[in-house]
């Protein structure tokens, strides 16, 4: 039997950029202070561990790339993490102590082929301190595509918990109908939207996507300020001439017929608490259920590669 309340936190805060440690620090601290407030399920935004390169070019032109670009980008790829590795398991201590779920964006180096590659990454951690598994971005958006590459079909993944299952989508892959379905088809309760889009349209985007899903969405963005950026990047003046603030939050909690639960919350780091009633779900599915009662099979169908894709194929 499910618990069907459970207590949620949705963390809109930003570490030093580049700066490992001072993510972990943040994590520690800011789960903590969400378990006191009695929450169990604790989220924290897209690339938390280290952050959200927001603004800057790393030299890069469509045709070129500059030396010290690359030693910027150097420098992202140094404090980017192992899943599993060290960090996950420093976080996965954590979680086990304070007996929470955890969810938190990750800068991801491929350890299996190359060293070359990050991803986008979003990590579940257990209340047992496991890694229960992870999602890696499907499509990064423009720019984006030159730091991270492509998740596969493979980590679209979906973690059964005592109180529902939880998964979700990064940023704008919320905006690929077809993946949304993927995850709605996997009973999906509570859904984790992790973004770092401050636009209004965004508060379109996540109560379309309650309403659609039939769900609970929890949004998370970075409240992020120049300060946190490193003055000696060697493309630190990309940003020099924007607003202090360079990403206001936005970070809300929807239920599951489109209503805020937790309305956005904007210019401030902060900690956004809630409790989910999990019957509105059923409720709300009464009169429309996407992948239930108002699919239709015999017209539509959606097919799922879910295999791991290897560039290299080992046979024994």
């Amino acid at each position: 039997m499910r618990n069907r309340h459970v207590k949620v936190a949705v963390i809109q805060a930003a570490p030093i950029l580049f700066d490992k440690q001072s993510a972990m620090d943040k994590i520690s601290t800011m789960t903590k202070e969400a378990a006191e407030q009695g929450a169990e399920l604790i989220v924290f935004p897209e690339v938390f561990l280290p952050g959200y390169p927001r603004g800057l070019s790393f030299g890069a032109r469509v045709g070129s790339r500059t030396p010290d670009g690359r030693k910027d980008w150097e420098r992202y790829w140094s404090s980017a993490i192992d899943v599993p590795g060290d960090e996950t398991k420093q976080i996965g201590d954590l979680a086990k102590e304070l007996g929470v779920h955890l969810v938190i964006g990750v800068v991801e180096r491929d350890q299996e082929f190359s060293t070359g590659t990050l991803f986008n990454t979003m990590i579940y951690i257990g209340p047992d301190g496991e890694l229960l598994g992870k999602h890696r971005k499907l499509v990064p958006t423009g720019s984006e595509r030159l730091l991270w590459g492509q998740g596969d079909g493979s980590t679209l993944t979906v973690i059964d918990t005592p109180f529902g299952r939880v998964g979700g989508l990064i940023c704008w892959e919320n905006y690929m109908p077809l993946a949304r379905t993927a995850m709605y088809a996997q009973g999906i309760d509570i859904y984790v939207a992790p973004t770092a889009d401050a636009r209004d349209s965004w508060q379109s985007t996540i109560r379309h996507i309650a309403c659609e899903g039939r769900c609970f969405v929890l949004s998370c963005n970075q409240f992020a300020t120049k300060e946190s950026y490193p003055a000696d990047l060697a493309y630190y003046p990309d940003i020099e001439q924007d607003p202090e603030v360079l990403s206001k939050g936005g970070s809300a909690i929807v239920g599951p017929l489109g209503e805020y639960i937790a309305e956005p919350l904007y210019n401030q780091e902060g900690i956004i608490v809630a409790t989910l009633d999990l019957s509105e779900i059923v409720r709300s599915r009464f009169d429309f259920d996407p992948v239930g009662h108002y699919s239709r099979p015999d017209v539509f169908q959606l097919i799922v590669n879910e295999t791991k894709q290897d560039i290299v194929q080992r046979k024994q």
